[in-house]
C-alpha cells in the first residue's frame, strides 16, 4: 500500500487527504500540535495521526500549506530527512513564486531527497467541485506522481524543470484576479 503523507489537514490538504484514502492510499499527518478544528478533519477524511520522524517512512510527503508556510515547513523537515534512511519524494504543492520554490528546493534536495514542484489549480474536492482540483506536476521525478491517478487524484505531468507548476499556478492565479477586476469595473461602468 502506498503511503501518503500530507504537510497539514487545513481545508485543501484534509479534503485531498480523503480521496487519496477512499482510493486506497494510507494517508498519514501529524497531528498532535494541530487544532481541534485540524484533527477533526483529519479523522473524517480518514488520515492517519504521526509523528513528524514518521513522516519520512512515507513513499510521498505533499506539502499542502499556506504560502507563507512553505520554506519554514521545509526547514523544520530537513533535519528529519536528513537523518531518515528511506526518501520519500518530497513534493511542494503551495501557491508559491519559482523563486521560493528554488529555495524550498534547495533546502530538501540537500539532505538528499527527491523533490517535484507542483500547482493545484482549484477549488478542494467536495460538494462545489466534486472532481476535485488539478494537479500540475514538474521537475525530474514528476514523472513518478503519475501514480497519484490511481488514487483519485487528477494528474498531469509537465515536461518541464521544477519551477515550471509554480510559474503555471502563479500565471492562473493573475489571470483569474484580472479577469474578476476587469468584470468587476465593466458591471460598475454599466451600472453608471
Amino acid at each position: 500500500m502506498t503511503t501518503i503523507a500530507i504537510a497539514a489537514p487545513g481545508a485543501m490538504g484534509a479534503a485531498i487527504g480523503a480521496v487519496l484514502a477512499q482510493h486506497g492510499a494510507r494517508v498519514i499527518t501529524p497531528l498532535s500540535q494541530r487544532s481541534a478544528q485540524s484533527q477533526q478533519r483529519a479523522q473524517q477524511a480518514n488520515i492517519v495521526d504521526c509523528s513528524a520522524e514518521a513522516l519520512c517512512e512515507a513513499d510521498i510527503i505533499l506539502s499542502i500549506l499556506p504560502p507563507e508556510s512553505a520554506l519554514s515547513w521545509a526547514q523544520q523537515m530537513a533535519p528529519l530527512l536528513q537523518a531518515a534512511v528511506h526518501k520519500p519524494l518530497y513534493v511542494d504543492c503551495n501557491a508559491i513564486s519559482p523563486e521560493t520554490l528554488k529555495q524550498v528546493a534547495q533546502v530538501i534536495e540537500s539532505t538528499g531527497t527527491p523533490f517535484a514542484d507542483a500547482a493545484i489549480i482549484g477549488l478542494p474536492p467536495g460538494e462545489q467541485n466534486p472532481t476535485g482540483p488539478r494537479f500540475w506536476f514538474a521537475g525530474p521525478h514528476a514523472g513518478k506522481l503519475a501514480q497519484l491517478s490511481d488514487y483519485g487524484l487528477r494528474i498531469r505531468v509537465m515536461n518541464a524543470e521544477n519551477g515550471a507548476a509554480s510559474a503555471l499556478k502563479m500565471a492562473y492565479a493573475g489571470i483569474n484576479k484580472g479577469i474578476t477586476l476587469l468584470t468587476s469595473a465593466m458591471l460598475i461602468n454599466a451600472s453608471r
